[in-house]
């Protein structure tokens, strides 16, 4: 009989999160689980590996308490699959691509298997030898890396994880490579490479060419010959000119991941997981989890035994994952047992600051999370070193490489993305800051929700400036800097992400890398809109002194609103008749600022809307493109789509009010594609823009995407690009 606990009250989100992603689900789609039963289906499953061990008693028990009351999340794979028969519970995963055709398209075939079990994939395109150069087995030319990326790009877009998450990649090329140049701007155009994130792999070389303005050497990888050289300067200046734009290509400092590299006769690092954080070997994946930090604050001051004994059974339950883990295929497998590797990282940790009263960008905020971070990876190291002696140390251990103790796994920490665990957890993702306070929520009817951070509420009520006409305030200003009504000191410990200077983003991902993070860290820089590219190459020369061992910035606003070339007219404005006199038709100019949204129709076909903006961010033009127009079954509607976003267009230039438009849209939604409904629900979205401008929307529920971890993220129903 399964023992009486006190019920663990989950936010509404929460519950939304879990109902939509998490819970296993009849034929009709409803859910057979609650949070209860879900963790104790991930915690049987998991403890279950150690059925001979000593101390098996109890164990799945002390897994459920410490995954049930929020202490500690396995990563989304292991709560999805653990106990089911798919059985995959790792999210990282990083494959070879070889300089042939036989090794491309092996690796193609694997990332689709891995994709299809719910895992994100890392590719390293630096074996492939530069575009044009000579190819002795068919006396042709190579097309490059890029080319092939593109392929990759095609494969994943095809495949849907599990139904669950989204194909997600990482793709690095060498800042030596002879195309690097081609890749820097490859994203450029945000319509291409859409299921990738793209990183130059910087080598310390470069940075010190860079620093003295010297030129450097590109290198065919396929012969070792340097075919020219650039002068790096001019390429690093490239990299933070498209980062400004829009955060892409990020920057992965490579030397400073293989120094840290524990099996180094393993092979060199080339690649990472699609959010950075695990640099990993080729068929390397690894399994993560976070501890919720905000958990272990008590009276004032962090609970370091109890967050101590979380940290040692959370290394016991991400090893057990290892071993009860179905890999996608055998590569994987084999390297995966070789290694070991798992991923213990943090959440929650501005909750943290913010009970321990300090700021997240002071100094004081750092110290106070390197301690904790140290002390979350010492006792992960003290829990692999037991386990060593329990069950013998991983396979690749060697004394004559690896001078540190006889351990279970080859590396212990790493700082993840927590986008969804953290929604479930009800705390800040990872190790970032809040990105709001306050937030208002459009729901159902125009109904508006206050959504008030819970420290916040609390402190505020505690200390009596709590209003719900202050709420509104801070909600509407996107900051609690500069209201009269909160305490100053209030102020500074509530700074959320924009309301911290780049530097302190930087500084505190440095500290906790040099600080206990074996592996790397997912983070976002914040920039404010107004940033230059000096403030990017700053972040990044800062970033590279620290030690960081990758880098992601992102300047507010920077990705809602990209340079596109359109068809559009530049004719003379055109009067014509309307209620209160003449109206004109508003002429616009050859280059417009757009964004462009990937829909699905009621066939779950793939339709592109591109929506144009005037200077003054209103929607002026609405295009619609299907990724195959030369299919033959598609030309009717691709037709219809196209003639209805004419008109839309034409109502839009002639300055037919947006509500007008909605309310046509709306009568005429329920056809063949539901196209009207769509663009209603675009529109209605740039109606309800707050003052960040037009954000980007979420493709499943309609929502705000914030960009954190470096990844757009919907903090309403867990949808994540890049998982």
């Amino acid at each position: 009989m399964t023992r009486s606990i006190p019920k663990q009250q989950l936010t509404d989100t929460a519950e939304t999160v879990l109902e939509r992603r998490y819970y296993l689900k009849d034929a009709e789609g409803k859910p057979l689980e609650n949070w209860e039963t879900l963790c104790r289906r991930v915690s049987n499953a998991v403890a279950q590996v150690d059925l001979d061990q000593p101390d098996y008693e109890g164990l799945a028990d002390r897994f459920f308490t410490m995954i049930y009351y929020l202490d500690f999340l396995p990563n989304s794979p292991c709560l999805m699959n653990a106990g089911t028969d798919l059985g995959q519970l790792s999210a990282c995963f990083v494959l070879p691509v070889e300089d042939s055709m036989d090794g491309i398209f092996t690796s193609i075939r694997n990332g689709a298997l891995v994709h299809k079990t719910g895992g994100g994939t890392g590719y390293s395109f630096s074996r492939l030898r530069p575009k044009n150069s000579a190819v002795q087995s068919t006396q042709g030319v190579a097309s490059g890396p890029l080319s092939f990326a593109a392929v990759f790009d095609a494969a994943t877009e095809t495949i849907k994880q599990g139904g669950k998450r989204r194909g997600a990649n990482m793709g690095v090329l060498r800042v030596d490579h002879p195309d690097i140049l081609e890749f820097i701007v490859a994203k450029q155009d945000q319509t291409r490479y859409t299921n990738f994130n793209f990183s130059v792999a910087i080598t310390d070389l470069f940075m010190e060419a860079v620093k003295n303005d010297q030129e450097y050497d590109l290198i065919d990888p396929s012969n070792g010959d340097i075919i020219r050289t650039l002068r790096a300067r001019e390429v690093f200046d490239k990299i933070v000119d498209l980062a400004w734009h829009n955060g892409e290509p990020g920057v992965l400092f490579i030397d400073a991941a293989n120094r840290d590299n524990t099996t180094p006769q393993l092979g060199k690092f080339e690649a990472t997981n699609p959010c950075g954080e695990q640099w990993l070997l080729p068929y390397e994946s690894c399994n993560l989890g976070s501890i919720n930090l905000g958990q272990y604050v008590k009276n004032g001051k962090v609970d370091w035994e109890r967050l101590g004994a979380t940290a040692r059974l959370a290394v016991r339950f991400l090893d057990n994952v290892i071993d009860c883990n179905r890999f996608p295929i055998p590569e994987i497998a084999e390297m995966t047992q070789k290694t070991r590797k798992v991923g213990l990282g943090i959440m929650g940790l501005h909750d943290m600051l913010i009970q321990l009263e300090l700021p997240y960008g002071s100094e004081e905020g750092r110290q106070a999370a390197a301690e904790v971070m140290a002390f979350v990876r010492t006792e992960a190291e003290a829990a692999s070193i037991e386990l060593a002696t329990m069950k013998g140390p991983f396979p690749a251990y060697d004394e004559r490489f690896n001078t540190y103790p006889a351990r279970r796994n080859a590396a212990l920490t790493s700082i993840q993305p927590t986008g969804t665990v953290s929604m479930i957890a009800d705390c800040a993702s990872g190790c970032e800051p809040y990105f709001s306070i306050v937030m208002i929520k459009n729901v159902m009817d125009n109904d508006r929700l206050l959504m008030v951070n819970k420290l916040f509420e609390r402190i505020a009520r505690a200390e009596g400036f709590y209003s719900a006409e202050l709420m509104e305030k801070v909600a509407k200003s996107g900051t609690v800097i500069g209201h009269a009504a909160i305490p100053k000191r209030w102020q500074e410990i509530f700074r959320t992400a924009q309301d911290i200077s780049p530097e302190q983003h930087i500084r505190m991902q440095g500290v906790l890398q040099k600080n206990g993070v074996d592996s790397s860290i997912s983070k976002t820089i914040n920039l404010p809109s107004s940033a230059t590219q000096d403030d990017v190459r700053t972040a990044y020369m800062l970033g590279f002194e620290l030690g960081c061992k990758g880098l992601t910035v992102y300047r507010d606003g920077s990705r809602d609103h990209q340079v596109l070339n359109t068809v559009a007219s530049s004719a003379d404005k055109t009067a014509v008749a309307g209620s209160e006199g003449l109206v004109q038709k508003a002429t616009l100019p050859d280059v417009l600022s757009a964004k462009r949204y990937r829909l699905k129709d009621i066939n779950q076909e793939t339709i592109y809307l591109i929506v144009c903006f005037d200077e003054d961010e209103k929607p002026m033009e609405v295009f619609a493109k299907f990724p195959f127009d030369n299919r033959v079954d598609l030309k009717d509607k691709s037709t219809m789509w196209t003639t209805t976003c004419r008109l839309v267009s034409l109502a839009l230039r002639y300055q037919i009010p947006m509500d007008e438009i909605i309310k046509q849209l709306d009568r005429s939604s329920g056809h063949m594609l539901d196209l009207p409904a769509q663009l209603g629900k675009l529109l209605k979205s740039f109606m309800a823009a707050t003052q960040h401008g037009f954000a980007s929307i979420c493709p499943e529920c309609q929502g705000k995407l914030v960009f954190e971890e470096g990844c757009e993220v919907c903090r309403d129903c867990g949808y994540s690009k890049c998982s």
